[in-house]
């Protein structure tokens, strides 16, 4: 079974898993068009070395017809979108020491978060 997403006006509305031959019969009506994802693809990378359409398409995700790629909202307007793996990307990177952290979107910084007790 593959996964295809409807795209309308670049975006998607809808995802199904369907057998290909299943458009082959499949009657839509309503404005738009069905564009096959693969659930295995994210970041422009896949297990088995064949990515499909930079990311697995999801419900609100663009897609970009020039580049012919889903990719996902964007999550703060400071972010920017890395074009070779279709995510998007802190202005900052994240610190790597093991520390829990949350973008600060205000400051355009990333802020230590406390550790959860019990």
């Amino acid at each position: 079974m593959s996964h295809y997403a409807k795209v309308v006006d670049g975006k998607v509305t809808q995802v199904i898993v369907a057998e290909a031959d299943f458009f082959n019969s499949f009657v839509d009506s309503s404005p738009g068009a069905w564009i096959q994802t693969s659930y295995n693809t994210h970041g422009n990378q896949h297990p088995e070395n064949r990515p499909l359409r930079g990311n697995y398409a999801g419900i609100g995700f663009t897609y970009d017809q020039a580049n012919d790629v889903f990719y996902a909202p964007k999550p703060y307007a400071s972010w920017l979108l890395n074009e070779s793996t279709w995510t998007w990307e802190a202005p900052t990177p994240m610190p790597t020491d093991d520390k829990l952290y949350r973008w600060d979107e205000a400051t355009t910084s990333w802020v230590e978060t406390p550790a959860l007790t019990d």
